[in-house]
């Protein structure tokens, strides 16, 4: 392509396939285009927009912080930084926290914490990182590393030694986690970008048991599924565990910019100061909207509305299953992360459902990844299985 063509072309990198559909409005579980068409939005910023576009108490939050502080550097203590690691403790296993600004960061400080962790006990070579098939945990080269999914590491190599994949909810495959190197595991209790697939409870109590014992650390990807998305305030707690850290980002933040490390005190120790750091990581503006949203989690039943949204979806896509069996093999997922396991692919879904103004996603090529904000109604829940039934009528 000459310098010329180059100059007159989309300002933009091409590192995303977008949908024809140019978002300038939302609220609650809507969005409008720049044409004023109103979507029912089942996509939620994926997964971050958890209560909804725009909420209110975030608004008020973040218009009293505009008014006082954008930004504070880490070497000062920030107020809201405290208040909000605060509220993350009392409702979670962890004793500190670590704010930095996105997922792929949160996991790149979990696997540093990791790694630093096992050199503080005099063990160097102990710095494997043990992940599972179909995982995803971010794009910087750490986490596409530790991301065991070709796709997403295609082009961007060497990879950075250092990590194992083992297969995802695989009895056999325990037997390989202990080893001399191992100094932790990170996956995802339910897998996402995978294809919305939950782990199984017994597995994962064996894999935890094992890691118990190995004085390997176990560690969660809440990415997606924490901030009340899987019908309980965090997954793990579904599960009967307790990780040693978890990694939040997404819908901590209502939408802001904002990713968590929690850890227990043992391993949150190895992090001292200078060993790791952030320039708007835990900033006023993002932990306002973290206080705010963990406020309106708390107090407006959210967690509770997941649940039932959640369990009232599986059971009408089980209908649409028994309707459409030629187009539908299973669902699966927790809460409101769903996933729709389709005969065709389920990009057709998609962009059909777009056409009757309901957005939602894949989840691989034959996966429909529905997540709707924690916030939806009936009414909506209704008007969506009713689009659904058109589109698989459709096809």
């Amino acid at each position: 392509m000459s310098e010329a063509a180059i100059k007159t072309s989309d300002p933009l990198m091409t590192t995303y396939s977008r949908f024809p559909v140019t978002i300038v409005k939302g609220k609650g579980s809507y969005v409008w285009d720049e044409e004023g068409q109103k979507y029912l939005d089942y996509t939620s910023g994926i997964a971050t927009c958890n209560l909804g576009h725009v909420p209110y108490s975030v608004k008020e939050k973040m218009h009293e912080q505009l008014e006082t502080l954008w930004h504070c550097s880490n070497l000062y203590y920030i107020p809201n930084q405290k208040e909000l690691a605060s509220l993350l403790v009392q409702n979670s296993f962890a004793d500190q926290v670590f704010f930095c600004n996105s997922g792929a960061e949160a996991n790149e400080a979990a696997i540093k914490l990791a790694r630093r962790y096992s050199q503080q006990k005099q063990l160097p070579e102990t710095n494997s990182i043990v992940t599972f098939t179909q995982s995803f945990h971010g794009r910087t080269m750490a986490t596409l590393t530790a991301t065991a999914q070709e796709k997403i590491q295609k082009g961007f190599g060497p990879l950075l030694p250092g990590f194992r994949y083992l297969p995802y909810n695989d009895f056999k495959a325990l037997e390989q986690i202990a080893s001399e190197k191992t100094c932790a595991v990170l996956l995802e209790l339910v897998q996402g970008e995978g294809g919305v697939i939950p782990a199984d409870e017994k597995w994962v109590k064996e894999l935890y048991a094992l890691c118990k014992s190995e004085d390997i650390l176990f560690m969660v990807d809440e990415i997606q599924t924490g901030m009340g998305r899987t019908g309980t305030l965090f997954v793990y707690e579904q599960y009967g565990i307790e990780p040693d850290v978890m990694t939040l980002a997404k819908g901590l933040g209502s939408g802001m910019p904002i990713g968590a490390v929690l850890a227990k005190a043992s391993a949150a120790a190895a992090f001292e100061p200078g060993s790791h750091g952030s320039t708007f990581g835990g900033n006023p503006l993002a932990t306002a909207a973290g206080i705010a949203t963990m406020e309106a989690i708390q107090k407006n039943n959210i967690v509770q509305n997941s649940k039932n949204s959640g369990e009232y979806l599986k059971s009408q896509f089980t209908l649409l299953k028994n309707k459409y069996p030629e187009h539908i093999e299973t669902v699966r997922g927790k809460g409101l992360l769903l996933g729709i396991v389709t005969k065709p692919n389920a990009i057709d879904i998609v962009n059909l459902a777009r056409g009757k103004n309901v957005l939602i996603l894949t989840a691989g090529a034959h996966v429909v990844r529905i997540l709707p904000p924690l916030t939806t109604n009936k009414e909506e829940l209704d008007h969506f299985i009713e689009v659904l039934d058109q589109v698989f009528h459709e096809l």
